[in-house]
């Protein structure tokens, strides 16, 4: 019996992404030829592996023990080529990194700016992703890797995720910006209790932080506007139409408008962590670089470091 391994790489994507063309996507084929392609294994293995008979197409017993031996192969595939980077010292080939806008923005660009000095043959490319959908493509290794982000001092957190490991990049602080053209100017966040808000979504880092401070200070915040982007945020509140929590690395992009109070304790942060495929034998060189050119670029913007991360659970 011969097994061509191409074919068990199309069997793989399908059991991941739970359809054909669903895989097709992901190895970038026409549906028509990931089916050519497992019509050809099944003739190889001399039984069927895909079961037809549903609407969704599943994988048979004898798929899903073909499936985890295309997983393992995968795997060796991947050591081979840590071997051969380690070996020859240079790092190559595509690397593709999913992200929320404000990450992309100020940390993903700076740190592609210096990797492309420091290792001129690798090949990134952003995906602005996030969430579920993004965890989706890192384990089916449509993406290398996922920044993510999340309330810091939520203690409804998972823990670590099947498959992935995380690799902390900074703690970013959270500021309370307000308009100036507020009278009087508040000078604290009880002042903020009978103020409307600009929220970030309620399962999002900024949007559980400002449950989390309104409930500490004893008043239910008042959600006028509800956005997901910070420049849109930072917009509405130039514009006079709600105070908001904002952290440090969005800042950035901040109109002159929009005042950030004094820092407050109790704001906390949010905590930045690169998410990625497990390996036996650790992290693969090239997502190595990117986590080592991120956190450099946090700690230049001032970002606090930090040495343990926890698992993320939402992102902005």
């Amino acid at each position: 019996m011969e097994l061509d391994p191409r074919r068990l790489r199309v069997l793989r994507a399908v059991a991941l992404r739970g359809g054909m063309a669903a895989a097709a996507q992901l190895l970038h084929l026409t549906p028509s030829a990931v089916s050519q392609q497992l019509a050809q294994l099944e003739r190889e293995v001399g039984q069927p592996l895909i079961d037809r008979s549903r609407r969704t197409a599943s994988l048979t017993p004898a798929g899903q023990l073909l499936a985890a031996r295309a997983e393992r192969i995968e795997q060796e595939l991947a050591e081979a080529r840590r071997e051969l980077t380690e070996l020859n010292g240079r790092l190559s080939g595509p690397v593709t990194i999913a992200a929320f806008s404000s990450a992309v923005c100020h940390l993903v660009v700076p740190a592609l700016r210096e990797l492309a000095t420091t290792h001129p043959d690798l090949e990134p490319e952003v995906v602005e992703l996030e969430g579920l959908p993004a965890l989706t493509e890192l384990r089916t290794g449509a993406i290398d890797l996922v920044i993510a982000e999340y309330d810091a001092d939520d203690s409804g957190s998972p823990g670590p995720l099947r498959g992935l490991s995380a690799a902390p990049v900074a703690d970013d602080e959270y500021c309370i910006v307000t308009p100036t053209a507020w009278s009087p100017r508040p000078g604290s966040i009880k002042d903020l209790a009978a103020r409307p808000w600009v929220a970030s979504p309620p399962d999002t880092a900024c949007g559980r932080a400002l449950d989390r401070i309104a409930g500490q200070y004893g008043f239910t915040a008042h959600r006028a506007h509800t956005c997901l982007e910070f420049p849109t945020v930072l917009a509405l509140v130039a514009g006079g139409f709600g105070a908001a929590v904002i952290p440090k690395l969005a800042l950035a992009s901040a109109s002159p408008l929009a005042i950030a109070l004094p820092s407050v304790p109790v704001a906390g942060h949010r905590r930045i962590t690169v998410l990625r495929r497990d390996l036996p034998a650790g992290p693969e060189p090239r997502t190595q670089a990117l986590v080592d050119a991120l956190q450099t670029v946090a700690f230049d913007l001032g970002l606090t470091p930090i040495a343990m991360p926890r698992t993320p659970l939402h992102h902005n």
